[in-house]
């Protein structure tokens, strides 16, 4: 192993060691108690008396703090141009044996490169900052000396270090880090967020409608996935995997639209014979039956213990789970098929849209609308409210519209408008980061992460082969599933998780490995 050096291990080697490049420099200067301070050709008399007092050290060690030192380092000062030449020159004289003894470790680039990294381009030498110091305040009296709080100093160890020195050694995502150290470091932008293009689980969902005006996938807090497949109910616990048929219509009626309630235990099912059933999904239970829409019931919407639903009959029913009645308000105005209904997370507004191109937004206590939106072109069933501002609101249109709309309610004003070039089948905002994510249909089927409010484009996934009709996203904030006619459910991780996420997260999924299966 001796025959195998390293030029790294050859330099060191051949090198004694220094008494300031050595952590205990201090404490080897000092002279010992056991040995004579003299000098050894110098004999001390044979009748000198013995040292009066020891030295005595404390097991405190205070730094200096006139300047940075280098030499903990080994990174000496950057010798001016003068001291290199003559270096240069000498060691040149002196033969290569000599200078390759000699050479002192700190003018070599690697160390000049660290040394400027760790202590800025302009960090004074420890020796020239004391001496300095010494002088200025011998010479000027009333001058403070460095390291005085006239200088602001006092509590540092070395002066200041440039802000971008430091991004460029140790975050490597500044554009001045080429500026400062040309060729060495890569310059790097921060650069949009990583967004895994493929989804991590696909569950297979046979006889899932392909139909834009229908909701028929929920995710509640209590991390479980409601699925209408068919005239049967489906339950998929994220956590554990397991599937449960809730409920079967019989052959008479379909599931139209599925929405959990916040506590995440009551599911809401709208039937296309216009019922809207409630049932407690912990027993498998059905606790009432609500018959007042004439026509299918394609969309639902939570807000406490009320329950609001939108019909192809045009209305949007009020129901009270606690009242006796099936409803306690109806609200018209739409002049088609209601297929889009949001409260708000303050459960002050209701949003909805239709198949009359409109989207309007309601207080808990109006029958009219209070606020009339009519831009959209096409069908506005994707409808989102932002959690991160209050009375700022989303709204998608259908083939012929294919744009995203924004609005602030409280000033009623329109915002913004992007054309995404494909019907806008969904819409939800990540709870963690101000971002959304968008569905499509035709004619790409794909589905978007935008940034909000620049409407950068994140990330394009793509994989289903229908029309992306169906949306949901976990209780965690973390991951989406979507559904199409394609008859599957995808699950992807398109956004991060919170800053501050406890360690008993209701969430289970999220991982990498990719997994196929069935939901019945």
């Amino acid at each position: 192993m001796d025959h195998h050096r390293t030029p790294m291990e050859n330099s060191a080697s051949s090198k004694p060691p220094t008494p300031a490049s050595t952590p205990n420099s201090r404490l080897a200067s000092a002279p010992s108690p056991r040995h004579s301070a003299t000098p050894p050709h110098a004999s001390a008399p044979a009748s000198a008396p013995a040292p009066a007092s020891r030295t005595v050290y404390s097991d405190r060690f205070i730094p200096s703090r006139a300047g940075s030192n280098l030499a903990l380092f080994d990174l000496g000062p950057s010798p001016s141009p003068a001291a290199a030449a003559a270096s240069s020159s000498s060691s040149h004289e002196a033969g290569p044996a000599a200078s390759s003894g000699s050479a002192p470790a700190a003018a070599s680039p690697y160390c000049a490169l660290l040394r400027a990294a760790l202590f800025g381009l302009d960090t004074p030498d420890r020796v020239a900052s004391s001496a300095a110091a010494c002088s200025s305040s011998s010479s000027s009296p009333g001058l403070s000396p460095v390291g005085t709080p006239a200088t602001g100093n006092i509590f540092r160890f070395k002066t200041e270090v440039r802000r971008n020195a430091k991004r460029a050694l140790f975050s490597g995502g500044e554009e001045e880090e080429d500026a400062l150290f040309p060729g060495i470091f890569t310059t790097r932008g921060a650069g949009p967020r990583k967004v895994p293009r493929s989804p991590y689980k696909v569950l297979d969902a046979p006889a899932l409608q392909d139909d834009f005006y229908l909701n028929l996938v929920d995710w509640s807090s209590h991390n479980v996935l409601a699925v209408g497949l068919g005239n049967c109910v489906y339950l998929w616990n994220a956590c554990s995997s397991k599937v449960t048929k809730l409920c079967d219509l019989g052959v008479d009626d379909n599931v139209c639209s599925v929405g959990w309630a916040q506590r995440g235990t009551h599911l809401a099912v709208g039937t296309n014979q216009g019922k809207v059933q409630i049932w407690d999904a912990t027993r498998c239970k059905r606790i009432r039956t609500m018959e007042s829409h004439r026509m299918r019931v394609g969309a639902l919407a939570w807000s406490s213990s009320l329950l609001s639903s939108g019909s192809r009959d045009k209305s949007i029913l009020h129901h009270d789970i606690r009242a006796q009645e099936d409803h306690v308000s109806k609200l018209t105005g739409h002049k088609s098929e209601v297929c889009g209904l949001k409260w708000s997370y303050d459960n002050r507004q209701l949003a909805s849209g239709g198949n009359d191109n409109r989207l309007f937004v309601w207080n808990p206590h109006s029958v009219q609308p209070v606020l009339k939106y009519t831009e959209h072109t096409a069908a506005v069933k994707a409808i989102a409210w932002s959690p991160h501002l209050h009375g700022l609101l989303a709204s998608g249109g259908g083939t012929a519209d294919r744009c995203i709309r924004f609005w602030n309610t409280t000033t009623n004003a329109h915002l913004s408008c992007v054309d995404t070039g494909s019907q806008v089948c969904n819409l939800a905002w990540s709870k963690n980061v101000n971002e959304l994510v968008s569905t499509h249909g035709y004619s790409q089927n794909q589905i978007i992460v935008w940034r909000y409010p620049t409407m950068s484009k994140l990330a394009t996934l793509t994989g289903h082969t229908y029309r992306v009709l169906y949306l949901a996203i976990s209780p965690d904030g973390q991951t989406i599933v979507t559904g199409a006619g394609d008859e599957t459910l995808r699950f992807w991780n398109v956004f991060p998780s919170p800053k501050s996420q406890s360690s008993d997260s209701l969430s289970c999924v999220g991982g990498t490995s990719f997994v196929r299966s069935y939901i019945r």
